[in-house]
């Protein structure tokens, strides 16, 4: 596995080695030992998938309040998304920067996305699988994001939704969430 430091402190993308033959390939999707060497969190509680029918769908940006926070790595199985992390560490020199990453089945790249940061996508083709790994169960009670289109953050999609769900069109912008990054500073 190949691990490249993005530019927002702690994000990662780590590329996979295939070794191929008449059968076709085979690669390691996660090690707990590389991931150790790197210094980045190996507890996987939770596996989920995501599938999107349409090309243009939008999710997110989503993230969870400590105690709930979390790691997420994230992996395209079928099709393409433009993938977007924001961190949301109040205090942080990278505070409500963003970064993107195009993820895809055949680049086969998965991004490392520790807590305190908000994570989101949009689908570039259709029939799009998704799979997380992620360090804490979903806990609705600390579930929060942020709006898509917030400009303060200033995320430069690189298309308009054709589908995005309600509750991601109506969270909140980044200033008015400002008092819970605050609390994210304390307690991460």
């Amino acid at each position: 596995m190949n691990f490249t430091p993005l530019p927002l402190p702690g994000v990662w993308r780590v590329d996979v080695e295939l070794r191929e033959d008449q059968r076709g390939n085979f690669t390691r999707a996660f090690c707990e030992g590389e991931f150790r060497a790197h210094g980045l969190e190996t507890h996987v509680s939770q596996a989920s998938t995501s599938y999107n029918l349409r090309g243009g769908t939008l999710r997110g940006l989503h993230y969870q309040l400590p105690p709930a926070s979390e790691v997420k790595m994230i992996r395209v199985l079928r099709g393409s998304i433009w993938d977007v992390v924001v961190d949301v560490r109040a205090g942080s020199p990278t505070f409500l920067r963003w970064h993107s990453e195009e993820l895809s089945a055949s680049n086969r790249a998965m991004i490392y996305v520790p807590r305190g940061f908000a994570h989101g996508f949009i689908s570039q083709t259709d029939d799009v699988e998704i799979l997380y790994l992620m360090s804490h169960p979903h806990d609705p009670a600390q579930e929060r994001g942020l709006r898509w289109d917030d400009p303060t953050i200033g995320i430069a999609w690189p298309a308009r939704p054709v589908a995005i769900s309600m509750r991601d069109e109506s969270w909140p912008a980044a200033m008015e969430s400002f008092h819970e990054f605050e609390r994210m500073r304390v307690l991460l």
